[in-house]
């Protein structure tokens, strides 16, 4: 026998449901503000990886003559 058997049995969980919220205009504004910040992010990523490096590669030895 196991032990869990016997009393009452737990009701299933009930899948959770997006319920459609009511966006203030505020919302709406950092959402948007938010989307395009994220898009200009990806525009200046794709931009440094066309160009190569910026920096020319760590530390620079003095040159004695």
């Amino acid at each position: 026998m196991s032990g869990r058997q016997g009393g009452k049995l737990k009701p299933l969980k009930q899948s959770k449901k997006k319920d459609s919220k009511d966006l203030d205009e505020n919302d709406a504004e950092f959402k948007k503000k938010q989307q395009e910040e994220a898009k200009k992010l990806k525009e200046l990523k794709e931009k440094a990886k066309q160009g190569g490096p910026l920096v020319g590669g760590g530390i620079k030895k003095s040159v004695v003559v």
